[in-house]
């Protein structure tokens, strides 16, 4: 559940995770948390963190990567085969090889230590606003379940079909996959495409979009010279699909369904 479902009369609260070794830090973020409307709990080893991640099924999880058992890295690695949570990276590691390591195993987001807490909040509240991904006018991408080809996308139930074989996507990569699929013929820049995927308004890393593009294309096998799915327009951004092929909104479910990793 995300916040904004816990805001329609949900009893329960939105839960976070911190995994953080430094207690002061630990805290800080607990705290920063809590007034941001989070039950949040502290783990001070990734071990401890993904003990935890089990049981409380958290909603948003924010990871150090220098951890005194396992990598950071890993942890987030580990992380996103048992939970959906969005996951923001707080590092003091400032290489954009960490970084980039960090989005291409599932994080939705980073930020660099020290960090300010209302910066923090203001981050979290942006992810959890979910985006519009398309114009309530255009009736063919109001549908929840977008075709093209043989490709298969189920908004509501996050769910991605390929030729009848499920695909499992990140958070970021289906929001980036369902952004693009809605209109295919537009032309998405990047920081348009930043504010789908890492919903923040806050600037990044132009390289962050382009990870996740390249994840999405593996995972589509869509790794020939001219990519099917995801195409690149110099200068600007992405597109998607190409005009030989017409997608439709579905009249019913896809056959096969598969749901997405966060």
């Amino acid at each position: 559940m995300t916040a904004a479902a816990a805001g329609r009369g949900s009893v329960r609260r939105p839960t976070a995770l911190v995994i953080e070794d430094a207690p002061d830090i630990c805290l800080l973020l607990c705290d920063t948390l809590r007034q941001a409307g989070f039950d949040a709990t502290g783990a001070e080893t990734g071990a401890r963190g993904l003990e935890l991640a089990r049981v409380l099924f958290p909603d948003l999880v924010t990871l150090d990567l220098t951890l005194p058992d396992i990598d950071g890295i890993e942890v987030c690695r580990l992380l996103r085969e048992i939970s959906n949570a969005y996951v923001i990276v707080l590092t003091a590691r400032d290489e954009e090889a960490d970084r980039l390591v960090g989005l291409e195993v599932g994080a939705d987001d980073y930020m660099v230590k020290p960090f300010s807490p209302r910066e923090l909040r203001a981050r979290v509240r942006a992810m959890f606003r979910r985006p519009r991904l398309t114009d309530p006018a255009d009736g063919r991408a109001n549908g929840a379940v977008l075709r093209y080809g043989d490709l298969v996308v189920d908004r509501e139930s996050r769910e991605v079909a390929l030729t009848g074989r499920p695909v499992a996507l990140t958070r970021s990569e289906f929001d980036l996959l369902a952004a693009l699929m809605a209109r295919p013929h537009q032309v998405w820049e990047r920081d348009t495409l930043a504010r789908h995927v890492q919903h923040t308004d806050w600037p990044g890393d132009d390289h962050v979009i382009d990870v996740h593009v390249a994840n999405l294309r593996h995972k589509l096998g869509d790794t020939g010279r001219e990519s099917r799915w995801v195409r690149t327009v110099r200068g600007v951004g992405y597109r998607f699909g190409g005009e030989s092929e017409a997608m439709g909104q579905a009249t019913g479910q896809p056959t096969d369904r598969a749901v997405s990793s966060p």
